[in-house]
């Protein structure tokens, strides 16, 4: 039995996950329930994998999120479990990372095959650049696409050119407040 490799993130009508010159601006501070979804998911998550450009802007909050002024309770948990589960960032342009992460400069897509493959639970991945690598060599097994009801026109998009066609199957829709939407998909093999 191989893990479930989970892509999800926050994007914009338009598909993108920021916009020119890297602005995640587009999003603002998720509603309460949102923000509960996403650490549901962290929560069930056993192993997060992360491109070098998210792992900048997550280790640039969550290893002292709980200690913000205002913190909310599910803050706290959030940050808890972000220094608490397995991390591997995938680059080869940082040499150090931290909280409970590894880094990994080598074939990013024979290492992500090689953890599918180990037992545990569900792996995260993130960042536009290792998640469209997974893609295209088929190892995305689950979406999770959140939508925000706001166009930017231009940045970083959520899919990246694929090779071949990747037929998938709904399995849950939500609405957050604010007009967010969530569409998850599971691949269809």
């Amino acid at each position: 039995m191989t893990r479930k490799l989970i892509y999800g993130m926050n994007l914009t009508l338009d598909g993108r996950i920021a916009a020119a010159r890297d602005d995640i601006g587009w999003s603002g501070p998720p509603s309460e329930e949102l923000f509960r979804w996403w650490l549901d998911q962290e929560l069930a998550n056993s192993m997060s994998l992360y491109g070098r450009k998210l792992w900048e802007a997550m280790s640039s909050y969550w290893p002292t999120g709980d200690q913000q002024p205002g913190a909310t309770p599910a803050e706290v948990e959030f940050a808890r479990n972000w220094r608490d589960t397995p991390k591997v960032v995938f680059s080869s342009t940082i040499d150090k990372v931290g909280w409970n992460t590894r880094l990994y400069a080598g074939d990013a897509v024979a290492e992500i095959a090689r953890f599918k493959d180990e037992d545990g639970g569900p792996l995260s991945i993130g960042g536009a650049t290792l998640a469209g690598a997974a893609v295209r060599a088929g190892l995305v097994d689950e979406y999770a696409v959140v939508t925000h009801p706001v166009l930017v026109g231009g940045g970083t998009p959520f899919f990246s050119a694929l090779d071949s066609w990747v037929n998938l199957n709904l399995v849950e829709t939500r609405t957050f407040p604010g007009g967010v939407v969530l569409a998850r998909y599971e691949t269809r093999r």
